[in-house]
């Protein structure tokens, strides 16, 4: 017999794990409590500009990702970055400098001390780590030196996480350069043998272009509601409760019942779950709830005429060690197409993170005057006179894997044995990128038969 199953959350997960169910004709509701579905995702245009709320990008790092885009290929189109994407810089000591991708490149850059570099020769012969939760920085220093932890992997991960590579676990937070190190014995080694190793035709897929969709990241939402069928869709269900009866869930929201369902997915923040789910012992949700977010500022600006520094990169990144009042920005029309009027800049903007979340509380004023004060001077605006200036503040913006991961997981793994049907799921866990998020809807949908 078909299962009844009810989806908390409206964002990608959610969604993904509801087409995915629809194509096997199971009958399935999903409750978001916003007015609109997509979660974080949310494309707007203005002006000539388009911009993102939320992600302003992807990477192409799961076949599953590519399938679902190439499923939907009818009503949302594919975008993968122009060349300028490959070019990412860091800012060290007043000015950009390009992150190097060759051997050449890495011998010559001026972001890691001449130390390091000798150093790095050594990398394939040390010995792989024993401590499962060695946080990331710990296993940079150990196996590259310092200097690539400041001005290489600290930026990466603010670009990423918002995060402190200090508090990362690295076997959660970046599983496949943890695997590198565990299963070849090296970074550089590994990276060489899993470059040899045959891959089928399902794996290439996986080609970790940067991607967004032709329009925004919100006609893949659009396209994902239309299969689903918007009468599968229940929004503005606030104040949502899921209780047991016998062996079913029973949702409601608003106070009023929603009805009864076999399987329950709950794709919702760590944060959430006792409220939306009061069943659940408190003392096995403990481990759960106390995953830590960054909290983040995102400043999406628009120049109609740019009068700056060429942006012919991705974007740049901000060491923490620089003590600099962002973290970074994507240069988002320099490799985007139509994101801003022909001539000008669309640049996103992020403040804040895990080591500064004071940020998020700042004023709008305060906000514009930082990023003005930063921008004119790392990308060469003598003015500042931007026609377009939108601030977004998220307050639980980036799960953070750190140290609390192994008991997460194990209590995730707990409730969901001891309550069948029960799936908790969602960015506390599996990876926290948009090619993750499709992966675990598509492995979701797949329990359910």
């Amino acid at each position: 017999m078909k299962q009844k199953v009810a989806v908390i959350g409206a964002g990608l997960t959610g969604l993904t794990t509801a087409y995915y169910l629809r194509k096997k004709g199971i009958d399935v509701t999903v409750f978001e409590k916003a007015d609109r579905p997509g979660g974080v995702i949310q494309t707007y245009r203005k002006d000539g500009f388009t911009y993102e709320n939320g992600p302003s990008t992807g990477v192409l790092g799961t076949p599953e990702a590519a399938e679902l885009i190439a499923e939907l290929g009818d009503l949302c189109k594919l975008e993968i970055a122009d060349e300028d994407a490959k070019y990412r810089w860091i800012w060290k000591g007043g000015r950009w400098v390009a992150l190097p991708s060759g051997l050449l490149g890495g011998i010559t850059t001026p972001l890691f001390r001449l130390a390091d570099k000798l150093r790095l020769l050594g990398e394939p012969f040390r010995k792989p780590g024993t401590n499962p939760n060695e946080s990331l920085a710990s296993l940079v220093r150990r196996r590259m030196g310092e200097s690539f932890l400041n001005y290489a992997v600290d930026p990466f991960i603010l670009g990423i996480y918002s995060g402190d590579p200090e508090r990362l676990v690295t076997k959660y937070a970046l599983p496949k350069l943890y695997h590198l190190e565990q299963k070849y014995g090296s970074f550089i080694g590994g990276a060489i043998k899993k470059a040899k190793e045959p891959k089928s035709e399902r794996d290439k897929k996986a080609t970790r272009e940067v991607f967004s969709l032709r329009g925004g990241l919100s006609t893949l939402i659009d396209a994902l509601v239309h299969r689903i069928g918007p009468e599968r869709i229940v929004l503005n269900a606030e104040n949502m409760r899921v209780a047991l009866a016998g062996k079913s869930y029973m949702v409601s929201y608003n106070d009023q019942p929603a009805g009864r369902f076999d399987q329950l997915i709950s794709t919702v923040g760590a944060w959430a779950l006792p409220e939306l789910l009061p069943f659940l012992p408190k003392k096995e949700l403990v481990d759960i709830i106390q995953l830590p977010y960054a909290k983040v500022v995102q400043v999406s600006v628009g120049f109609r005429k740019w009068e700056g520094i060429s942006l012919k990169a991705f974007g740049g990144l901000v060491p923490f060690c620089e003590n600099r009042r962002v973290l970074g920005a994507l240069f988002l029309s320099s490799f985007l197409q139509n994101r801003a009027p022909e001539g000008g800049a669309l640049i996103s903007t992020f403040l804040g993170g895990v080591r500064r979340s004071n940020m998020v509380e700042l004023s709008d004023e305060e906000i514009k005057s930082i990023v003005e004060a930063e921008l004119k001077e790392m990308l060469g605006l003598t003015k500042w006179n931007p026609d377009l200036l939108v601030i977004n503040r998220y307050q639980h913006a980036i799960p953070q894997y750190g140290v609390e991961s192994e008991a997460k997981l194990e209590a995730v793994t707990k409730l969901q044995e001891r309550f069948s049907g029960l799936h908790l799921a969602g960015n506390l866990r599996d990876g926290i990128g948009m090619a993750d998020r499709i992966r675990q809807g598509c492995e979701l949908a797949a329990l359910i038969e």
